[in-house]
C-alpha cells in the first residue's frame, strides 16, 4: 500500500482532540479530561531496555504521551509464548492501538487481531493479517545500511570491514547487502567479511565474533544483531583507537564514546509516533507502510563523539549519496542477486 504517512511533517499534524496533556482539567467540571486515545506496545524478549529496537518503539509512544496526552503502556515478553497473551490482554483492556514489536509476532497478531475488530494492531517488521484493523510498519533498511557502508568504506585504513548480523534471515540480509553496496560504491576494492550470531539476545556470541574479525585485520564492524550487538560494541571498547563499530536501530554512539563511528538509526520511534497520530485523527491505515531515508524513517546518528575525526569531503559524499537515493536515481540492493546486478553511481 502506498505510504500515506509523511514523517517529515508530523510536527504539524492537526489533532482532533484539543487536549495536550492528561493533566489538563475541564474548566466546568474540574475533572481530568480523559486521554484522547490509549496506545501500547508488546516487546520481544529484549525489552525496552535493549538500547535498540524495542527502546525506539517505546520512545515513539513516550513522545505521543508527551506531546498529545496519549495514554501509553508497554508489556515485555519473556518468551514467544507471551506474545499472543500480551497482545490479547492489551486489547481486552480497551487500548485503541497495539503495536507488536518484531517479525516474531506475526503468528500472534494473526491469532489475536481477528478476535478484536474494534482494536487496531500494527506489527513492526512483520506481515500483518489482511484485515482492516491490522497494519505492517516496514523499513527500507538497506538504504540506511548503504550510507553506513559508504562511511565505512571511506574511513577504513585496512580496506577490510565487517558485518555481524543476528539471525540470517531476509530481514537482516537487507542490512548486509545494503552495507556491502555502500562500501563498494566508494571503495571498489574493499573486502567485506560477514558473520551471524544465530540469535538476537546473545552478547557473548556477538563479542566473540567481533573479536575474531578485529583480530583478522578488520577495523570497522557494522552490527545488525539487536541485543547480541551490544557484545560487538563491548569488543570495540577493548581495542585501540584505530578500530570502530557501527551501531544499529537507536543512537548507540554513547555506549562506547569515540569507538562507535556512527549508528544506523531505524526510526521505529517516528513510525510508532506517526501511527499514533493517525489513530488519534481517525486515519488508521491497514496494510503495508514503508519508511526510508526520504521520510525520516532511517538516518545516520549525529556522530557526537566522532564527527570531528571524519574529513569534510567524506561527509559531503555521504550527503550526496543520501540525496541520490532519495531522488530515486538508484535502488539499493537488498539481496545477493540484486547486489550482483548493482551499478554504482558516480559521486
Amino acid at each position: 500500500m502506498k505510504l500515506k504517512i509523511l514523517l517529515a511533517s508530523i510536527l504539524l499534524i492537526p489533532v482532533i482532540c484539543g487536549c495536550k496533556s492528561k493533566k489538563n482539567v475541564d474548566a466546568d467540571t474540574s475533572q481530568p479530561i480523559p486521554p484522547p486515545i490509549r496506545a501500547a506496545i508488546v516487546t520481544d524478549a529484549g525489552g525496552i531496555g535493549d538500547q535498540s529496537f524495542n527502546a525506539m518503539a517505546w520512545k515513539g509512544l513516550q513522545r505521543a504521551e508527551r506531546e498529545y496526552g496519549i495514554q501509553v503502556k508497554y508489556l515485555e515478553s519473556r518468551e514467544q509464548a507471551d506474545y499472543a497473551t500480551n497482545l490479547a490482554k492489551l486489547a481486552q483492556d480497551s487500548y485503541d492501538i497495539v503495536f507488536a514489536v518484531g517479525y516474531l509476532m506475526e503468528d500472534a497478531i494473526k491469532e489475536v487481531a481477528p478476535k478484536f475488530p474494534n482494536v487496531n494492531f500494527a506489527i513492526i517488521d512483520g506481515n500483518a493479517p489482511d484485515l482492516p484493523n491490522a497494519a505492517s510498519l516496514k523499513f527500507h533498511d538497506e538504504q540506511g545500511s548503504f550510507l553506513a557502508g559508504a562511511l565505512a568504506g571511506l574511513t577504513t585504513k585496512t580496506n577490510k570491514i565487517g558485518f555481524i548480523g543476528g539471525v540470517k534471515i531476509p530481514l537482516i540480509e537487507k542490512f548486509e547487502y545494503g552495507y556491502r553496496a555502500g562500501a563498494l560504491t566508494v571503495n571498489p576494492n574493499i573486502e567485506v567479511i560477514t558473520a551471524y550470531c544465530g540469535k538476537f539476545n546473545d552478547p557473548a556470541k556477538g563479542k566473540e565474533l567481533a573479536l575474531a574479525q578485529y583480530s583478522n585485520g578488520i577495523d570497522i564492524i557494522f552490527h545488525a544483531a539487536g541485543g547480541s550487538g551490544l557484545g560487538v560494541i563491548d569488543a570495540a571498547k577493548s581495542k585501540d583507537n584505530k578500530i570502530y563499530v557501527i551501531g544499529i536501530d537507536s543512537d548507540q554512539d554513547h555506549l562506547a564514546e569515540g569507538k562507535v563511528l556512527t549508528s544506523m538509526m531505524k526510526r521505529v520511534d517516528n513510525a510508532v509516533f506517526a501511527a499514533c497520530i493517525d489513530e488519534l485523527n481517525g486515519r488508521f491505515t491497514s496494510g503495508e507502510q514503508y519508511f526510508g531515508l526520504k521520510d525520516n524513517g532511517l538516518s545516520l546518528s549525529p556522530m557526537k563523539y566522532t564527527k570531528h575525526k571524519v574529513p569534510a569531503d567524506t561527509l559531503d559524499k555521504i550527503d550526496k549519496l543520501k540525496q541520490i537515493i532519495i531522488d530515486g536515481k538508484i535502488t539499493v540492493p537488498k539481496t545477493k542477486d540484486e547486489l550482483s546486478e548493482y551499478k554504482a553511481p558516480e559521486i
